[in-house]
């Protein structure tokens, strides 16, 4: 910066030199000048845009700015308000700092995810001086100035038709990258809105990306089992119905992965000595797209052959058919390319197992470790964690309660056939609870606690790629057979990855239950922003006072203490074991939907 200052005021120190020397009558009322410095030392500006508030936004409209240039933000403070897809939104700001300039007014309709709407400094730096990105003088050229990763070039190789750019979604607000695992639909498939086009694996679950446009699936730039593909990324092209899909016009940064029949770029120019077409230019690499380069590898011919017609003498597909045609060329089998030497010497053992070869590797670790890739959920399940015990002041509270008449009312149930389990007992427990004691049923967000008119409990699951929490909802106004049943198809859809994302995003408190794997007791990490989570341990056999059996039960709250204090915590986890002990209250006095009309006849109550 120093550097660039020194050029920009030495330059004009000269130019004012010589206007002094060639025009002194100009200084002659000026015996003072004034040098400002705000256009030589320009702040640079943090750039803010337009956010993804959906899965299925694409762009939205700024409905009003909640702070104004000049105001001070800090992470968690409302930025302005975004009409997306679905509903009006609060765009949450993550960072510090001074809002500089506003680029998109109040009531700016259609702005695409990802145009630079705003700018921000540093806390102390001249807001007022802020630097303005190249290209967005303005705020009409700021959308522009900032297209969304993935974009398809304005020089497109290939064929002629244009393609329609299919990039990776944001299928849930923490999703950044994904793996993409299975394609449902191949090229030249007709799809129509609301088909789904392939499958996705996000930081919580796989989940299917529906298309919304219809035409043909023209070319699949991202193959399946691509792990960490970033959202936004190009992944496909569409054609409109009709067109030739085979001819789609692929965008220069994806068109080397856009098919495994396109040569690379060091494929063999023709001759020197081939002299030049008869269009009267020559023909190199950079003048042809993949599809007239495979067609010219198939049949071996020269570029020089092929007149071309388009423009700047740049071949087209078109052009080497024509020739094709006239001189009744047929395709010839491709060149055979010699495998590297390992990959012989591993063909050669697997064809003479009998002879004696080199040893193929062995799948057993010679050092001692098996190294094992962390799933994007797992990674996302660290980040938080992480986040949460570093930044939570965590405190515990330990309740012990008796169960034997929730196991004498189970046993009650099971011979009405009606199959609930102890586990479905403690979420209704549990959410009486709540309702009982409203302030463990917050959350805590910007130095600000929130209760919730609604008591929906997380409860946890373990899947194959880590553990995720799906959302038993209204858990207080429902029956235990309604609680039983929802927790199995919720369950069942986590372990296949068949989760949306309103099933398990939000919820006011949550469940561990780790008591069916026989632990009897532990502590469980708060999932921010709630402010408690119940890790409940096993049944395990006592005696009482007068050497009668009896099965007790450990559960440990752990509990945010900037959020709720002891006599609340207290006055919670009395709550629930005043409801797990007598359970015939805790049906009658929640508020039952009219599911437990069954329950309350098959218990008489």
């Amino acid at each position: 910066m120093a550097a660039v200052t020194k050029v920009r005021l030495g330059g004009f120190s000269q130019k004012l030199f010589k206007s002094f020397v060639t025009k002194p009558q100009l200084f002659r009322n000026h015996p003072k000048l004034c040098f400002h410095h705000t256009a030589l030392l320009q702040v640079a500006g943090q750039e803010i845009k337009m956010p993804s508030l959906s899965p299925t936004m694409t762009e939205g409209t700024i409905v009003k700015w909640m702070k104004k240039e000049g105001d001070a933000v800090a992470p968690g403070d409302v930025l302005c308000e975004i009409q997306t897809d679905k509903a009006v939104m609060s765009f949450e700001i993550e960072e510090e700092g001074i809002l500089a300039k506003i680029l998109m007014p109040d009531d700016s309709k259609d702005v695409k995810v990802g145009s630079l709407i705003a700018l921000m400094v540093a806390e102390g730096e001249d807001w007022q001086s802020v630097d303005m990105p190249s290209g967005s003088g303005s705020p009409a050229a700021a959308p522009s100035a900032a297209p969304a990763a993935g974009a398809p070039s304005s020089l497109p190789s290939g064929g002629s038709v244009p393609g329609v750019a299919i990039n990776m979604p944001s299928l849930s607000p923490t999703m950044t990258e994904g793996t993409l695992i299975k394609w449902l639909k191949k090229e030249g498939d007709a799809v129509s809105p609301g088909d789904v086009l392939c499958e996705i694996q996000t930081d919580k679950a796989v989940m299917s990306f529906e298309v919304e446009e219809e035409g043909i699936l023209a070319k699949i730039l991202v193959p399946e089992d691509t792990k960490d593909v970033k959202v936004g990324t190009l992944i496909a092209l569409m054609v409109e119905e009709g067109q030739d899909w085979k001819d789609v016009a692929i965008p220069g940064s994806a068109a080397a992965a856009a098919s495994p029949a396109a040569p690379s770029p060091a494929a063999p120019k023709a001759p020197a000595s081939s002299g030049t077409p008869s269009g009267g230019h020559g023909h190199s690499d950079l003048k042809m797209g993949p599809a007239v380069r495979t067609l010219l590898e198939a049949y071996q011919m020269s570029p020089s052959e092929v007149a071309g017609t388009g423009p700047h003498g740049l071949l087209t597909k078109g052009d080497v058919l024509q020739v094709i045609k006239q001189k009744g060329l047929t395709a010839k089998p491709p060149k055979q390319v010699p495998p590297p030497a390992g990959a012989k010497a591993v063909s050669a053992a697997s064809a003479k197992p009998g002879k004696a070869s080199a040893p193929l590797p062995s799948l057993k670790p010679t050092d001692g470790h098996t190294d094992i890739e962390l799933t994007s959920m797992r990674k996302t399940i660290a980040k938080r964690l992480t986040e949460s015990k570093t930044q939570i002041p965590h405190s515990y509270g330990v309740v012990e309660c008796q169960l034997d008449k929730v196991l004498a009312m189970r046993k009650q149930l099971k011979a009405e056939n009606i199959s609930v389990s102890i586990n479905d007992f403690i979420i209704k427990a549990v959410a009486v609870a709540l309702q009982q004691v409203p302030e463990m049923n917050a959350l805590f967000s910007n130095d600000k606690v929130s209760v919730s008119n609604t008591v929906d409990i997380s409860v946890a699951v373990a899947t194959p790629n880590g553990l995720i929490t799906p959302i038993v909802k209204d858990a207080d106004r429902l029956g235990l057979v309604q609680i039983s049943q929802k927790v199995k198809e919720l369950g069942g859809k986590a372990k296949e990855g068949k989760l949306q994302p309103h099933e398990f995003i939000g919820g006011t408190f949550t469940i561990s239950n780790l008591g069916m794997f026989g632990i009897s007791e532990f502590s469980a990490i708060i999932n921010p922003p709630q402010v408690g989570i119940l890790a409940v341990g096993g049944g395990r056999p006592e005696l009482d006072e007068e050497c009668q059996p009896k099965t007790m039960m450990t559960a440990t709250l752990s509990y945010d203490r900037r959020a709720v204090d002891e006599v609340e915590v207290s006055s919670f986890l009395e709550a629930v074991q005043r409801n797990l002990e007598n359970p015939n209250m805790m049906i009658v006095g929640g508020v039952p939907s009219s599911g437990d009309a069954q329950e309350r006849h098959a218990l008489g109550v």
